[in-house]
């Protein structure tokens, strides 16, 4: 709750109320400092009662609100809200939050990595809205049951690269999972634009697009309460690649295997993604950049954020699809690695051919194309990029210059 604070007759100062009960003292003397007032023990505590110059609300004040002479209310759970009151909610609560925006705080807020992010527009629904503003209801399948499937996008001058693949595979995920009233293709690609363009976001932008099967009339499992179509959100970010690709990054094996298609098939890019945040997880507690995850019979899938290949003897491998979500830029690095008449294999892979290889690297929109230098502490090669690597790097940093959908509106300068 956010409160007016009287630290005299004539000074006033809005103040988050949780801090007045566990903070008060330090509370109080932050707000003094602020307003530049000396701080007196007295305003820690006075009489109970209401005072004359505290004007006509005192009473109701200290007897329905405040009965102790401290910031802690008289009951520990409040009173039914009255439904009369309700549409006076609805009204007040967008100046309400103005107001707590302005509310002083003991302990500052968290930084966000990249500053410029601070302040950008997001689409949810039909609508631009301000960071801070861009929710979804509770009432959304993606907050009831994780029920959304989603892409990354990246931009590049000018262009989104491979926007019609992540298109389609978007459309087959919302398919696969029965979604209805699906936004078409060019409503999705109109909301994007849009999104970009709004936040004059040309380049080193990543964008992550997601659509939830929407929002229910009543808390439950059953798609039939969905009636009102799906939600689509476009949340833009200034993010460069998020992992070092100069140097490179380590990987650990995780003990969580990757889902297998009897259970929930990995092709569906869908938002439960428990399964590799437990793998990261393991990647955090062994300080490792990202997780191997292998599948039910010990053959290596793909990281729990990338695709994976490896090189032995000049001859380029990756897994097969079966247990993992078969990446765009996968791909796309595929079709590279046979423009640059390299020999390729696409089959089941042992987590010993990966410790022995001579090059490892993983692919994905985030990321782009990483060199692994070690795994399980097992140096890669040399331990720095190999000349494969650093070659399909190249070959794809010229992909992405000479190739992607056109942001309409911009003009290359």
């Amino acid at each position: 709750m956010l409160v007016f604070v009287k630290l005299g007759p004539e000074f006033w100062q809005f103040q988050e109320h949780v801090l007045l009960e566990v903070l008060y003292q330090a509370t109080l003397h932050g707000l003094c400092e602020d307003l530049g007032i000396p701080f007196q023990s007295t305003m820690l505590k006075w009489e109970a009662g209401a005072k004359p110059y505290d004007g006509i609300w005192a009473p109701w004040w200290y007897e329905s609100i405040h009965k102790s002479t401290c910031f802690t209310p008289p009951r520990k759970y409040p009173l039914p809200f009255p439904l009369s009151l309700y549409e006076l909610l609805e009204q007040s609560l967008p100046l309400y939050n103005m107001l707590r925006s302005h509310s002083r705080r003991t302990l500052p807020l968290p930084k966000i990595p990249i500053p410029a992010n601070e302040k950008l527009l997001a689409w949810v629904g039909d609508e631009l809205l301000p960071r801070e503003s861009a929710k979804v209801s509770v009432f959304d399948s993606v907050v009831q049951g994780g029920d959304a499937v989603w892409e990354g996008l990246r931009v590049y001058t000018g262009k989104i690269l491979k926007l019609e693949d992540h298109l389609d595979r978007l459309f087959d995920s919302a398919k696969a999972l029965a979604f209805s009233s699906v936004p078409t293709r060019e409503e999705i690609k109109d909301a994007i634009f849009k999104t970009l363009i709004s936040n004059g976001m040309f380049d080193n932008v990543h964008i992550r697009l997601t659509l939830t099967r929407g929002k229910k009339v009543s808390s439950g499992m059953t798609p039939a309460l969905n009636l009102y179509g799906c939600t689509l959100i476009v949340l833009p970010e200034w993010k460069p690649p998020v992992y070092d690709n100069a140097k490179g990054i380590m990987l650990v094996t995780a003990t969580t295997r990757r889902n297998s298609p009897n259970n929930l098939d990995s092709k569906i890019h869908h938002n439960n993604l428990l399964n590799n945040i437990l793998a990261k997880i393991e990647g955090n507690n062994a300080k490792a950049d990202d997780a191997i995850m292998l599948d039910k019979d010990g053959y290596v899938a793909e990281t729990n954020a990338t695709n994976i290949f490896l090189v032995k003897k000049g001859h380029v491998m990756t897994p097969h699809a079966d247990f993992c979500l078969p990446g765009v830029t996968r791909a796309a690095v595929i079709e590279l690695v046979l423009k640059e008449n390299l020999v390729f294999e696409e089959r089941r892979i042992s987590l010993s051919e990966f410790h022995t290889a001579d090059e490892v690297w993983t692919t994905g929109t985030m990321g782009e194309l990483t060199p692994v230098t070690k795994i399980d502490g097992r140096l890669i090669g040399s331990g720095h990029v190999g000349p494969i690597t650093f070659r399909l790097q190249d070959a794809y940093r010229k992909l992405t210059e000479e190739s992607g959908v056109p942001i309409p509106t911009y003009q290359m300068t």
